[in-house]
């Protein structure tokens, strides 16, 4: 694959760069909620597992045989 000439590769950015489209302000703003709501909603569920997981691990180590 040959290399374009510097001009070359910059049309061919800005004809890329044309294509993108950008998220209105709206789906900009709803993504980021979305964002912020899953990660609580991960981050309750990973303290919710690591407290079972730490009783869990209470109760085998107060084991005594």
């Amino acid at each position: 694959m040959a290399r374009p000439s510097p001009a070359q590769f910059i049309a061919q950015v800005r004809a890329e760069a044309a294509k993108v489209v950008w998220p209105t302000r709206k789906e900009a703003g709803i993504t980021t909620v979305m964002v912020f709501v899953m990660s609580i909603i991960v981050a309750i569920f990973f303290f919710l597992v690591d407290q079972i997981m730490g009783v869990g691990i209470d109760l085998l180590l107060s084991i005594q045989i």
